[in-house]
């Protein structure tokens, strides 16, 4: 094994550090578009499931801009991290290494977010939360897009 089959891990990893659903949320959006990933991934195969990832990818992206939010640092918001690095990371694994994938992930996410959220202040501080909240938001729906789209392939329908 080598480092680039588990590079889309360690990337999403990367992605979930800055945004925590927004891995979870890609996979989805990729298992409604009839992508599959080289990993198992049960649970996003279900309709409740996929339709949620969805919907706290876009409430994350709400809630981020938010006076109240609170830093990504916190327990529940590494937490949520760990969850949705490692579901994603074990995805996008080459099958049977979907427990490597999703330690890799893990692995990148949680302290990447505490890169990821000094960089974040320092731009609050020069535009301001909403816009700064904004632009990274753009790079990381971006960047998780490009991840997941890169390590699919079409289902066979």
């Amino acid at each position: 094994m080598t480092i680039r089959t588990l590079l889309s891990s360690a990337l999403i990893g990367a992605v979930a550090s800055a945004r925590s659903m927004t891995p979870m949320a890609s996979i989805a959006a990729a298992r409604l578009a009839h992508r599959r990933t080289t990993g198992e991934l049960i649970l996003l195969d279900r309709p409740l499931f996929k339709f949620g990832a969805l919907a706290l990818g876009a409430g994350e992206l709400l809630g981020d801009k938010m006076k109240s939010a609170p830093d990504r640092t916190v327990f529940l918001g590494l937490l949520a991290r760990v969850m949705s690095a490692g579901i994603a990371g074990a995805a996008l694994a080459p099958r049977g290494r979907e427990g490597a994938g999703a330690a890799v992930a893990v692995a990148t996410a949680v302290p990447l977010a505490y890169g990821t959220l000094a960089v974040r202040k320092q731009a609050m501080a020069r535009i301001g939360q909403t816009r700064s909240g904004l632009i990274e938001d753009a790079l990381i729906v971006a960047a998780g897009a490009a991840v997941v789209a890169l390590a699919t392939r079409p289902a066979r329908i």
